[in-house]
């Protein structure tokens, strides 16, 4: 018999029941992985003597994939089922994080690429299981709980990874991939994931073509989409350069900068995971305010000179940015989208995110290169400013469904 405090009346799960404990458990564990290795991976290629345009082109090839891959990904939960698909990924990621112990600098980039393939998948699947478990009024929450546990591990793990990093500890970074590797994988098999879809069909390639020019026709889809790319830029360059940058300039550290932003998204994650909007509506402010905290977080940070310590307050601006964005954007089209394509249509958007992340560590450290880390850093914070200025021009346009919400509602 179901257990009435974790089900409701139609058969749908609670965002804090047993299950999805599990899930969000599941994702810390996948998500420890790329926390780990995003330190030390940028670190290790600076050592061996790479460049920064090189280690921006080795780390941007991680969710360079994951862009290629997400509209990919939904087909096949169309075709197999999340269930399925889960089995499948765990696999391909265990096997990567194993590949790192005994390879060297020389193929990073190719199992980065690897693990953003995993990652394509992880993400789209688990992110459809939140939408298929839970009822509409509960789907902000569990979207915000689920975000808010792969955003945990920059909290313990990047100062695990510095240490690792400082004492060259080889047998450290070995079970740490080993444990990392294996976790997911046993935990993956008993995790509660629908068997299908509502989108419970294959699509031909002729079929995602299409979906793929429908971002032109869907003004949520299209402004969703870059405002994503634009702040994922931003997101990807701090993540990849940000510890080059600090231990370069020796005026604070990088761990504990993450450690600091980390804390804020999970605290934001959890306080506010109640007031994102789960109802499909457009809250013009709440984006145009995060984008400004996203610009106020980078500029604080070119600014890293003249603040010294007191630059660490620039982490609490970009987690709070950070924390709420994605959740938000991604309750939202799960709303407006139409449900025979809606994962397809979700993939699009979640590719926009990764390629303004792949963008932050491949054109980013082009502009180290020719410039500075500072500069780099004011680049970031006027690709906010243009996703606030995007948000606000189609203001009108975008709260026009917020109307015919109501109207269904009342």
């Amino acid at each position: 018999m179901k257990d009435s405090r974790t089900t409701t009346s139609s058969g749908k799960l609670n965002p804090v029941s047993f299950s999805f404990i599990g899930f969000y458990i599941l994702a810390f564990l996948f998500f420890a992985a790329n926390a780990a290795l995003t330190i030390i991976l940028p670190l290790r290629s600076e050592a061996a003597g790479l460049n920064q345009a090189e280690i921006g082109l080795m780390m941007g090839s991680y969710m360079f994939t994951c862009m290629l891959l997400r509209p990919f990904a939904a087909q096949m939960l169309g075709k197999y089922g999340p269930l399925r698909v889960m089995r499948w990924l765990l696999m391909l990621h265990a096997g990567t994080l194993l590949l790192f112990i005994v390879s060297g600098v020389d193929t990073y980039l190719w199992l980065r690429a690897l693990q953003g393939v995993a990652t394509a998948f992880f993400s789209m699947t688990m992110q459809a299981g939140i939408v298929e478990r839970l009822e509409d009024k509960d789907r902000a929450q569990g979207l915000a709980m689920y975000t808010l546990f792969t955003m945990v591990p920059s909290l313990v793990i990047p100062i695990l990874a510095v240490q690792i990093w400082q004492n060259a500890s080889e047998l450290a970074f070995t079970l740490l991939m080993i444990g990392l590797a294996a976790l997911p994988l046993l935990l993956g098999y008993k995790v509660d994931l629908p068997q299908s879809t509502v989108q419970n069909k294959t699509y031909t390639l002729g079929d995602m073509l299409r979906s793929f020019s429908g971002i032109w026709r869907s003004t949520p889809l299209l402004v969703s989409s870059v405002v994503m790319l634009f702040a994922s830029c931003v997101f990807g360059a701090t993540a990849t350069f940000l510890p080059l940058y600090m231990v370069l300039t020796g005026m604070a550290s990088a761990g504990i900068f993450l450690t600091i932003q980390g804390l804020v998204v999970i605290l934001c994650r959890f306080i506010l995971r109640k007031k994102i909007p789960s109802d499909g509506s457009w809250n013009t402010w709440l984006m145009a305010g995060l984008m400004l905290s996203a610009a106020l977080g980078t500029q604080l940070l070119s600014l890293m000179d003249m603040l010294g310590p007191f630059v660490y307050i620039s982490a609490v601006f970009s987690g709070f940015a950070l924390a709420l964005l994605y959740p938000t954007l991604t309750t939202y089209l799960s709303f407006v989208l139409p449900a025979d394509s809606r994962y397809v249509l979700m993939g699009i958007f979640m590719s926009s995110y990764d390629l303004g992340f792949s963008l932050g560590g491949l054109a980013m450290g082009v502009v180290v290169q020719i410039s500075s880390y500072s500069v780099m850093f004011t680049v970031c914070t006027l690709l906010s400013v243009a996703a606030l200025i995007v948000v606000v021009f189609f203001r009108q346009r975008m709260e026009a469904g917020n109307k015919v919400i109501s109207t269904s509602v009342n």
